[in-house]
């Protein structure tokens, strides 16, 4: 079996962001293969710490991905302040003798380095398109967990456990091991919180994460992390006003200083995102649709609403107001220019993550979250048959099935693209249906 297969087999998916199938990434004949170890997101740690404790499976998962893809190059990418783990990384690249193929490179401690495009900039210095991917410059981007998943997929080990970081206002800030589907409100219980009638809790990072409605959810593959915070905490407040509520801020005050577009990651390597136009047009009502189209080249960091933004107005949201629009018009963005270059001024906008922290309320907590060994044992697993870009999973198993650990429970529909899933645990399937199959411990 190849690895293509294998990886396939094993599902494994970006494990952060849309869960993009990595089996289809391993056909991409790239120039350049390279690892986002950045983890731009304040208070996160899962790829750091992963990096430090499980450096030659990482690399070998890497290395054996980017000589399967046909790079010629694989760089992991990991921000200078981590030293610790740059080290390491150097050090295990030379044991193992894949030094020709493999190096590190360092990225500044800046948001969001970890951003795809930002990424391949900063380690190839390459633009990609608008509205375009990174294989339109030669390059395919996986992240650490990512390259553990697939060193993993080739001693036949599927995908069915996931790292978490807990963070914010708690008492324990730790990252965690869970079984994929297990409930996120017992793995928010490892925070030494118990009752949450009094936090919110942001899903991934603080900066893209949204604040849960519901805290009645299932981990899945691409989970990152939960930032738990104090319901009266002003990013809280921020994160959870409606984009009714933004669209009438917008409109009242926002002086067209610029300063969104200023600072916009994706502007500043030479596109065309310019928030405040949209600000503009949201503000008198402009009909201009082909002024509206850069919308669409939003990435979503939400730099502009909590970090440029003078006056705190909320850029991004005008951004999606009028990503919705187009697209209920099928109106896509066609690129008018091939060729990109990064800001002249672009080094003089970069924001340092500290400066980020601090602006956010966060700066308190900014600690480690070390791993830690606890052993979860959910009664109840809820594997989703969507949690990854493409088709849904079709279920394998019926209710009244009883499955194993690794047992593929749902594989990939003919012709599509997609991922397949496990069983986490030992136990009777209790519910297979067309969103999630439940599956009950023995």
């Amino acid at each position: 079996m190849s690895l293509l297969d294998m990886v396939r087999e094993a599902g494994v998916i970006g494990a952060g962001g849309a869960g993009f199938p990595t089996h289809a990434k391993l056909t991409a004949k790239p120039e350049y293969i390279l690892l986002n170890g950045a983890e731009c997101e304040p208070l996160l740690r899962v790829d750091q710490q992963l990096m430090e404790l499980f450096p030659d499976e990482i690399i070998k998962g890497f290395e054996a991905a980017g000589r399967y893809a046909g790079a010629e190059k694989a760089i992991i990418g990991v921000k200078g302040k981590h030293k610790k783990v740059i080290e390491i990384l150097k050090d295990r690249i030379e044991a193992l003798q894949v030094g020709g193929f493999v190096e590190v490179g360092e990225l500044p401690d800046i948001y969001p380095a970890g951003d795809e495009q930002v990424l391949v900039y900063e380690l190839t210095g390459r633009t990609v398109p608008e509205a375009g991917i990174p294989i339109q410059v030669g390059c395919v981007v996986i992240n650490s967990e990512t390259a553990l998943n697939v060193y993993n997929a080739s001693l036949g080990k599927a995908v069915t456990e996931k790292y978490i970081t807990l963070a914010g206002d708690i008492p324990n800030r730790v990252t965690v091991k869970v079984p994929v589907g297990t409930p996120i409100i017992d793995v928010l219980k490892l925070s030494g919180i118990e009752n949450f009638e009094g936090y919110s809790v942001i899903d991934g990072g603080p900066m893209m994460g949204p604040v849960m409605s519901s805290l009645d959810g299932y981990i899945t593959k691409k989970h990152k992390g939960f930032v738990i915070l104090k319901k009266q905490h002003h990013l809280i407040r921020k994160k959870s006003v409606t984009p009714e509520q933004a669209r009438r801020v917008n409109r009242s005050s926002c002086e067209q200083c610029r300063m969104c577009t200023d600072m916009c990651p994706r502007y500043l390597i030479g596109h065309d995102m310019q928030p405040h136009k949209m600000m503009r047009a949201l503000s008198y009502k402009l009909d201009d649709l082909e002024g509206q189209k850069t919308a669409m080249l939003c990435c979503q960091c939400n730099l502009c609403e909590l970090f440029s933004c003078p006056a705190g107005l909320y850029p991004k949201n005008a951004n999606l107001h009028f990503k919705a629009k187009l697209a209920e018009q099928n109106i896509r963005y066609t690129p008018v220019k091939t060729e990109f270059t990064a800001r002249k001024n672009r080094e003089y906008r970069l924001i340092p993550s500290k400066r980020l922290i601090a602006r956010l309320g966060l700066k308190d907590f900014d600690k480690p979250a070390p791993m830690a060994e606890i052993e979860m044992q959910p009664e109840l697993v809820c594997i989703a048959t969507r949690q990854h870009v493409g088709a849904p999973a079709v279920s394998l198993v019926t209710a009244g099935d009883h499955v194993q650990p690794g047992q593929m429970i749902g594989r990939i529909p003919e012709g599509s693209l997609g991922a397949t899933i496990h069983s986490s645990i030992s136990g009777t399937v209790v519910e297979s249906g067309n969103d999630y199959i439940a599956i009950r411990r023995d």
